[in-house]
């Protein structure tokens, strides 16, 4: 499934003195498969992007087209585009309001008059995806469970409506550290078993770096970069004039290199630079 959005433009509260323009003449192709980072400082049209992208906004001016159909045509079938296109906003758990868990992340399926058993099937899919233990938690209240917890519930419930697209906009703001690795590595998991396509909209450079493949930095309302984690990463200064940095680690290897260590500059991960590291001392002692 593609989605392409062409010359988008969006204007809030339009002949009136609060006008905002908040999307330029946007174009952009999102490609099956795809783990995209949306980055931009606050204001810069993230929120307003993803949300043409299920039909939640129309355009002012262009089009957002997801797998054919046209969302911004009077008789687009917005019911499917929100089948295939599943948003996830900040703090979702506040959206929760069923009594148990399992009402909860079945309330969407229901209301696709799916048969109970195909639902059940959904809801345990949806839990196992998110790291949820069914059998544990599947009647008790929502409102019972951790923050973390609370989240991902309402992750489920996207998610079992089996989207094509899954976007998620800040998905661990407000978590503690323990909370966004296990919503993080759920969607990776989920990404790498399920081929689905994530958009991920965050302000940490060092998550960004850590899951996706693909990043789109947003100012202004227009895209002012978009290529690969790598590549966008390398300009640090055109990301330092746009208001945002480069994952710590890369700062620290850099500043490392300077000071000549013969290290490799570019790896964005912990990881990555631990095994830099060790292969780098490993020579020095060959030397």
């Amino acid at each position: 499934m593609i989605i392409k959005i062409e010359n988008l433009s969006y204007v809030y509260s339009p002949n009136t003195p609060f006008e905002i323009k908040a999307l330029d003449n946007v174009s952009l192709t999102i490609n099956e498969g795809e783990f995209i980072g949306l980055i931009g400082h606050t204001g810069s049209g993230k929120s307003t992007l993803v949300q043409h992208l299920n039909g939640l906004i129309k355009p002012t001016s262009g089009r957002v087209v997801v797998d054919g159909i046209d969302t911004s045509g009077d008789r687009a079938d917005l019911l499917k585009v929100r089948q295939k296109v599943g948003l996830v906003f900040q703090y979702p758990e506040h959206q929760l309001f069923e009594e148990t868990v399992y009402k909860d992340i079945a309330f969407g399926p229901k209301n696709l008059g799916l048969k109970e058993e195909e639902i059940n099937l959904r809801v345990k899919k949806a839990m196992e995806a998110v790291g949820l233990d069914y059998d544990k938690l599947k009647d008790r209240s929502p409102f019972e469970l951790s923050g973390g917890q609370k989240r991902r519930v309402a992750i489920a419930g996207v998610l079992a409506m089996n989207p094509k697209v899954l976007i998620l906009d800040e998905p661990t703001a407000g978590l503690d550290p323990r909370g966004r690795d296990e919503i993080l590595t759920g969607l990776k998991r989920l990404y790498d078993e399920e081929n689905i396509t994530i958009i991920l909209v965050s302000h940490s450079m060092e998550e960004v770096a850590r899951f996706v493949n693909r990043i789109i930095v947003m100012h202004k309302g227009k895209i002012a970069m978009d290529g690969s984690t790598k590549e966008v990463f390398k300009e640090q200064q055109k990301l330092e004039e746009l208001g945002l940095g480069i994952p710590q680690i890369t700062q620290f290897m850099r500043k490392y290199r300077i000071k000549g260590n013969d290290v490799d500059d570019t790896v964005i991960t912990v990881e990555e630079a631990k095994r830099e590291l060790i292969n780098y001392l490993r020579r020095k002692e060959n030397d």
